[in-house]
């Protein structure tokens, strides 16, 4: 079954599992644990349609994969059995139940997650999605998982030579690049996610990967002597100016793939930094930034400077906890080298992953998601430093991973296509990101085959379709079912549109009926006859007309009524008495004129009184605010101190400023103005005025009121000396007979 050589790698890997698991499981479950994995291979379960692309057995992948996950990735006993048992666990051969009973919950947990996050890998279509590396890591829930199949993937590439078809070489190199060297990325798992990338660089473009090792393999000699020249010049001076300080330098090429990227702009003899050089210092914390600078100051003294290439992270760190100090300088021969410079507390984060170049080289954020695996990152990082031994470390690493809760779930459509969703979103929910149209018809739908009603929740990889029908209309109690914003917005928009669509079909419908009774259409007496029903706006008559609400025919009596007695009075001879609002006039008593302060509200500089002035619309002072005035051939207008053109007035137009301040204490008066709609009767304009007259800390500055279609609309303007004295005459002015609205319009 296995070459000579096959079995030699078999039993070195095992023996080093088995090293990691004796301490820490008991002997009943690792023979337990063995006897599974013989008898799965002698059943042939580790025999699958992957060897016929690889020829690597796939139980010494696995085994290998269980070292790779704890070597390079820090994962513990759980995490090695859930490697070691998947193949025959989701072949079957071993049930739910027998691998709680030995090796517990969490192995089962962990190896059910990683069967459900596998099932991804048999919709191909979905692989190429923008949204599948976000699938991927909320289907697997435990990050965990994630890092296995990183591990897996990064296995198969390392042997992609074993790979038979150069096809298959090119799909996973793809494969990685796309999805795992990102998600590497965002983990801080910056080694693998480099070494990925310069694999996945070979096979998908083995001519640039060869030029570009070409050349650094040609210019090898010169450029390790280079480096070691730069390091012992910078080195000897360091020493010579920095006696009390312990450093150690390093050098080192950039990495395939960071070159290519740097090819695309630039050919290879100019990249700047192909060369790079790290300084790190062995202070205290309190001499760190101090001792960096000082550094900088003395290679930039040695070695001229390119400014634009000074990135100063130590002064100000990165949002993740990132620290260096970055410049690139002329070197010898005038190349051009990086020179990064940073304490040893430093040089270990960033190794560690804090620094997160995510952020920095490439992949945007997505939110919460990425919150959360930077937590999971910094859970990686600082492993080593809260940790004492080894077996602590790697506790306090599977402690830490296991539960993801992104603020995203992703669900595919019939077509396979994965849509982004948030958390606690239902089937109606995904219905409106289909389209509205979809959303508006939607009466139910099939999750994972499986009927379901609208208020269904998703979850994620869920299946879903959406049953609709022509008959379906969006209803008012469907904004408590969806949970996304723009499902909502459209719910309320197709909401307002069809009351829209009611109000003029029964608009249409009344009007058609009164034509049958072969009567006139008079608006007024229509509306007379709606607000003695009680209606404040016609809107609300017609839509519960729209709902059934109004008795037609009672209404239609009602009006045909009212139309009778227009007539009747439009027959009789005029007697010269007033009957419209509009011939209304106020009579101001002697001792009312004495009341409240009338002065002049605003007092204008240069003695001006009685002058004309107006205020702006460009920043509606109100009383109180700081003022001033602008001569305009209008008069003077006044703006607020703070106006947004106010900067450009005072440069262009000095001559034309004068001050402005608001007359009296603050106990002076305001003025303030009340719209009023109502029947055209002139006792509602009598019974308003007597209102006015009769609150204290109000007066009647002036009035307009205008009559038409049985309505009259009164402007009154009022000097105010107390707020809540106007507060009290609306509320007055709205229970008056006959009044159907009455606001507060503006401040003047």
């Amino acid at each position: 079954m296995f070459s000579p050589a096959q079995e030699q790698q078999i039993y070195r890997t095992s023996r080093y599992l088995l090293g990691l698991l004796q301490p820490r499981l008991d002997r009943a479950c690792r023979l337990q644990v063995r006897t599974w994995l013989a008898e799965a291979l002698e059943q042939g379960a580790f025999v699958s349609e992957a060897e016929e692309i690889h020829t690597i057995p796939n139980f010494i992948v696995q085994l290998e994969v269980a070292c790779l996950i704890h070597r390079e990735l820090g994962l513990n006993v759980h995490s090695i059995l859930a490697v070691l048992l998947y193949i025959p666990f989701s072949a079957g051969r071993i049930s739910p139940n027998e691998i709680k009973s030995v090796c517990g919950e969490e192995v089962l947990r962990l190896l059910q997650l990683l069967v459900r996050t596998s099932e991804l890998y048999m919709r191909k279509e979905t692989i190429s999605s923008e949204n599948f590396h976000n699938l991927l890591i909320s289907m697997a829930e435990d990050m965990r998982v994630v890092l296995i199949i990183i591990a897996y993937r990064l296995y198969l590439l390392r042997h992609a030579s074993m790979i038979r078809r150069a096809e298959d070489r090119k799909e996973l190199a793809s494969e990685v690049s796309f999805l795992y060297a990102p998600i590497a990325h965002r983990l801080g798992l910056y080694k693998i996610k480099g070494e990925m990338e310069d694999l996945c660089l070979m096979y998908l473009q083995p001519k640039i990967y060869g030029f570009i090792t070409r050349k650094l393999r040609e210019t090898k000699d010169a450029r390790d002597a280079y480096i070691a020249e730069f390091i012992r010049i910078v080195r000897e001076t360091l020493l010579r100016d920095l006696q009390d300080v312990s450093f150690e330098m390093k050098g080192r090429v950039k990495s395939v793939s960071s070159i290519s990227n740097k090819l695309k702009k630039l050919p290879f003899e100019d990249i700047y930094d192909v060369f790079a050089i790290r300084i790190i210092v062995d202070v205290p914390p309190e001499r760190e930034r101090q001792v960096c600078w000082q550094i900088y100051s003395i290679v930039t003294d040695m070695y001229r400077p390119n400014p634009e290439r000074l990135k100063d992270w130590i002064s100000i760190p990165k949002s993740n906890g990132y620290e260096s100090l970055h410049t690139t300088v002329l070197g010898p021969e005038n190349r051009w080298v990086e020179v990064q410079i940073r304490s040893k507390r430093m040089d270990a984060i960033a190794e560690q992953g804090v620094a997160a170049h995510w952020r920095y080289k490439g992949i945007r954020s997505e939110g919460g998601l990425d919150d959360f695996l930077a937590s999971v990152r910094e859970a990686l990082e600082t492993v080593r430093d809260d940790a004492t031994g080894e077996e602590e470390k790697r506790q306090t690493l599977e402690s830490s991973l296991l539960t993801l809760k992104a603020q995203e779930i992703y669900v595919f459509t019939p077509k396979g296509e994965i849509m982004k969703l948030p958390q606690g979103a239902t089937l109606l929910d995904f219905a409106f990101t289909i389209h509205s149209r979809v959303g508006a018809r939607a009466i139910s739908g099939k999750v994972n085959g499986k009927n379901v009603s609208l208020r269904h929740q998703l979850k994620n990889g869920d299946n879903v379709e959406i049953l609709t029908s022509p008959q379906q209309s969006p209803k008012p109690g469907w904004l408590s079912i969806v949970v996304s914003p723009k499902a909502k917005a459209k719910i309320r928009q197709l909401l307002r549109a069809e009351e829209e669509a009611g109000i003029g079909v029964a608009k249409e419908m009344i009007q058609r009926r009164i034509k049958n009774r072969k009567l006139p259409f008079d608006e007024a007496a229509f509306i007379r006859i709606t607000l003695r029903k009680g209606y404040k706006t016609l809107s609300d008559f017609y839509r519960d007309l729209t709902h059934s609400k109004v008795d037609v025919q009672e209404f239609l009596n009602l009006y045909e009524q009212e139309l009778a007695a227009v007539s009747l009075i439009e027959a009789q001879p005029s007697i010269g008495s007033a009957r419209s609002a509009e011939d209304f006039t106020y009579q101001e008593s002697e001792s009312e004129s004495n009341q409240i302060n009338t002065s002049e509200v605003l007092i204008l500089d240069r003695g001006l009184t009685g002058v004309a002035y107006s205020l702006a619309q460009c920043c509606r002072p109100l009383y109180g605010d700081e003022v001033f005035g602008l001569v305009t051939t209008r008069g003077i207008k006044v703006h607020r101190m703070n106006c947004p053109n106010a900067p450009d007035m005072f440069a262009h137009s000095p001559h034309k400023i004068i001050c402005a301040k608001w007359n009296g204490e603050s106990g002076s008066s305001q003025v303030a103005s009340i719209e009023v709609v109502g029947r055209d009767e002139l006792s509602i304009a009598t019974n308003i005025t007597s209102l006015i007259r009769k609150e204290s800390g109000v007066k009647l500055r002036s009035y307009s009121i205008q009559s038409k279609d049985g309505l009259f609309h009164g402007s009154f303007v009022l000097y105010v000396e107390r707020r809540e004295a106007l507060t009290v005459l609306i509320k007055k002015i709205r229970s008056a007979s006959g009044v159907k609205h009455a606001e507060l319009a503006s401040r003047l």
